[in-house]
């Protein structure tokens, strides 16, 4: 899941390079965190954080599909 997080990352974002994805297990909770450069930060969120939406919503999508459960938080 962590790939797949950088993958629309990069695809997002204007420094691909800065882009940075980590997995931690909090409880039985998978928690992704996102770390982009300081200037692509509002690509990630979007307007009125949709996009930052969108993108939980298919890493929700994939973690029920493996019975587990995933939060991406975005790192500043």
């Amino acid at each position: 899941m962590k790939t797949l997080v950088e993958t629309i990352a990069k695809a997002l974002v204007d420094d691909p390079t800065q882009v940075n994805a980590t997995e931690e297990t909090e409880e039985e909770t998978l928690v992704i965190k996102l770390t982009v450069a300081k200037e692509d930060m509002g690509r990630i969120i979007g307007k009125e954080g949709r996009t930052a939406k969108a993108i939980r919503t298919i890493l929700n999508a994939v973690s029920t599909k493996d019975n587990r459960k995933a939060i991406l938080k975005i790192v500043e």
